[in-house]
Order: structure tokens, then sequence, then C-alpha cells
């Protein structure tokens, strides 16, 4: 099996830096790579994506050179097996707020005795289709499990759920953080500043990877000189807009 490109890179000390794939489309992903962007965060907990064309986007991303940080809705263990058996290998799981939820998601991942994972592997597209016949020796070394913590609850298990093994990587999410503060849409609040501060300094006391987005105070340069070695920068579809709201502006006659 070959190395899992995200994950060797962050063993190595390097900051990974990745574009959101909200929109679904594959031709978009693949031209964002083609460009530079050789990881694609493909958001399947708001983004229009189902399963097939996550798949069709995984193929683009691979074809053009780069991979792909999935994030399912929900670390579900029906879900886990399927995006898995798909040839998914790096997966953010959103608001993982206690220890069980972790080990939930963890042992979904993994085959026995480490874990649950239903056993397919003649069959995936993860083995090749069988024609990897290492595959089930080689795909826990090449997994990568990040949790996300976006809940106050979450914040106070960072210690536990960073110790379950399985656990890479624990992921900032700020806007839900705030949110479960009663501080929605609010991320300047200073409490939501301290909170997300404290959020950072736990989880990189656990020696875990640290990945986070851009907020107020932190632009991506400072969150890479804050330690955070995972980095979800902008999104497709924000892209577009943004480009399309200049182009709007040129053409305005």
């Amino acid at each position: 099996m070959a190395p899992n490109p995200i994950k060797a890179a962050l063993k190595r000390g390097e900051t990974v830096v990745g574009m959101w794939s909200s929109t679904g489309s594959p031709e978009i992903a693949e031209a964002a790579v083609r460009l530079g962007w050789k990881t694609i965060v493909l958001d399947n907990e708001h983004g229009v994506a189902d399963l097939d064309t996550a798949v069709a986007i995984h193929r683009a991303v691979l074809s053009a050179g780069g991979d792909v940080l999935l994030r399912v809705p929900a670390a579900d263990p029906t879900l886990l097996k399927l995006v898995l058996d798909r040839g998914f290998r790096s997966i953010m799981a959103p608001m993982v707020d206690t220890v069980e939820e972790a080990r939930v998601f963890a042992e979904a991942c993994r085959y026995p005795p480490l874990g649950k994972r239903g056993y397919a592997a003649p069959i995936i597209r993860a083995s090749g289709y069988g024609t990897e016949p290492d595959y089930v020796k080689t795909a826990h070394e090449e997994l990568l499990l990040i949790a996300q913590i976006e809940h106050t609850a979450a914040v106070e298990n960072i210690a536990a759920i960073a110790a379950v093994d399985g656990i890479d990587g624990l992921f900032l999410g700020p806007n839900d953080l705030a949110g479960s503060l009663g501080l929605l849409e609010q991320l300047g609040d200073e409490r939501v500043l301290a909170m997300c501060e404290r959020v950072e300094k736990d989880v990189l006391a656990t020696g875990k990877w640290l990945g986070s987005i851009v907020r107020p105070g932190r632009t991506p340069r400072e969150l890479h000189e804050h330690g955070v070695r995972l980095i979800a920068g902008p999104s497709d579809i924000g892209l577009f807009l943004a480009a399309a709201k200049a182009a709007l502006d040129e053409f305005a006659l």
C-alpha cells in the first residue's frame, strides 16, 4: 500500500494546508490540486456530495497528485465502514465530545483485534479490489483519524479523547465551540478567543497533532506559529463567490 501523504507530512513535522471541497465538484477539486492545493478537505458534514460523488472527487484528486481528508457527517460505524471500504484513509469526525465517542470512532475504523471494522478486503476499492494482499496488515499504519473539538463538553475531555488508541489528532472547530458557549457567530468575543486558546494549549500538551481553521487572532501564519499542523483553509464555494463578486464589480457598466 502506498503511504498516506497527509499522515507522512505530519510525521515529518510539516504543516498540512488544505482547501475545503463543499460543492461536490470533482473538476474543481482536481483543478485546485493541479494549482497547488495538494490536500482537499472534503466536507461531507455540510457539503453536498453523496458517497458516490465523494469517491469521484477522491479519484480526481488522486489523479492530480493530491489526497483527501474526508470529514464525515458523524462518527457512525456503518458510515465509517463504507468510506473506509471505498478507499478513504484520512478521516475527520465532527462533534467528538466524550471518550466513548472517540473510542467508537477509532474502533469502527480498525480491524479486530484493534477494533470492530467489518471485513471485506478482497472485494473493496481500498485494497485495489483484492490486488493488495497486504492491505489488512498495512491499513492501520496509513490510517489518519482526526476528532473535532467543537463543544465545551469536549474541551473538558481533551486529554482523555487524545489518549484513545487510534486517535491521531484533534481539530479545533471554533464556530460550533462558540455556539456551545451561547456565542454563535461571535468569534471575536473574548470568551470564545480564550476557549480556543485553551483548546490549542491542551491539545498540544497531549502530543497529538492539532488542526484548526483561520479565526480572529489566528491567520494561517499565526496558526502555524502556535503549533497547528493541519490547517483547513478556504472553501471552493467561498473562493468562487469572492471571484464572482470581483468579476461582477469589474463588469458593472
